[in-house]
């Protein structure tokens, strides 16, 4: 309750006139002293997500929703309403950055949330591609007797025909091509006698949870400290790339008793990254030793 109050008394009084009184010690708007006091990265980024969210300005609020076209326009009148010379380059530049990061990270999220509602459709020849080049990926050695077959069980499937589960077909697509033998390696892994797990099943579950701390911007210190600009698919995916491959080693060294308390352990590791994401300088991806 306290906290509720003093939070809402900060917000809507303290934080306006500790504003003033630090433009009057300073010469400088908040913006110019988040600028001043850090380095590029996530907390710095956040910093003027924060400020300009809050801003009292409505050029200044809606500035974080800008688009990639209009970021230098926006930065211009940013600094018309801030009383902040147009030739401070610096500032210019820093604040076209934060921008372009900001902005991104809300379009990314859109983009993946539109790609979520797009259902299977058989009668698509990419989506169909994509379950073929999926299996060729992941067993090279081994030809696909059907389009409906049992087979699909042998990379994790639930049954003999994975369009179910399409939701997570791009995603495991991207692991499979860009770290093909990682892909085969924890493939092999999920067939463990003891310790073995459903891999694609449990791909598809990590592209749920990939997207959850995406939805609730618990992604961004990543994003902001991975991505020098704008955030895009690829760099999404290339986190679910890092989600599969430490799930895995994740699993093997908690050792769970039984498949049957897949939720128990998804829910642990997932509380895991969470607190990894919570480090300002947090960067999340996977670091592969290539064989010469």
């Amino acid at each position: 309750m306290w906290v509720y109050f003093w939070g809402f008394l900060y917000s809507n009084y303290f934080r306006y006139w500790l504003k003033w009184i630090l433009r009057l010690l300073t010469r400088k708007c908040e913006l110019q002293r988040v600028f001043d006091g850090s380095k590029a990265g996530a907390q710095r980024t956040l910093s003027i997500e924060h400020s300009l969210e809050s801003s009292k300005n409505k050029v200044l609020r809606n500035a974080v929703y800008v688009e990639e076209t209009e970021v230098e326009k926006c930065v211009r009148d940013v600094m018309r309403e801030k009383k902040i010379e147009q030739k401070d380059t610096g500032f210019k530049t820093n604040l076209q950055l934060s921008l372009l990061q900001i902005s991104g990270y809300k379009k990314l999220y859109l983009n993946v949330e539109d790609l979520r509602k797009v259902p299977y459709d058989s009668d698509n020849e990419e989506h169909e591609e994509q379950l073929i080049k999926l299996w060729n990926l992941l067993m090279p050695h081994e030809n696909l007797k059907a389009r409906i077959t049992k087979q699909w069980c042998d990379i994790g499937f639930q049954g003999d025909d994975p369009k179910t589960d399409f939701r997570g077909m791009g995603l495991l697509g991207y692991f499979s091509k860009h770290y093909t033998s990682e892909a085969r390696q924890i493939l092999s892994r999920s067939n463990h006698p003891t310790l073995g797990y459903s891999y694609a099943i449990v791909g598809i579950n990590l592209t749920e949870m990939a997207y959850s701390l995406l939805k609730s911007g618990a992604l961004k210190p990543h994003l902001y400290n991975a991505v020098s600009g704008l955030p895009r698919m690829e760099h999404f995916h290339q986190f679910y790339c890092y989600l599969v491959y430490e799930f895995d080693k994740f699993w093997f060294e908690e050792e769970p008793e039984s498949i049957m308390h897949f939720n128990q352990y998804r829910e642990k590791f997932h509380e895991k990254i969470k607190g990894l994401l919570m480090d300002y300088n947090a960067i999340l991806t996977l670091q592969v030793t290539k064989k010469p």
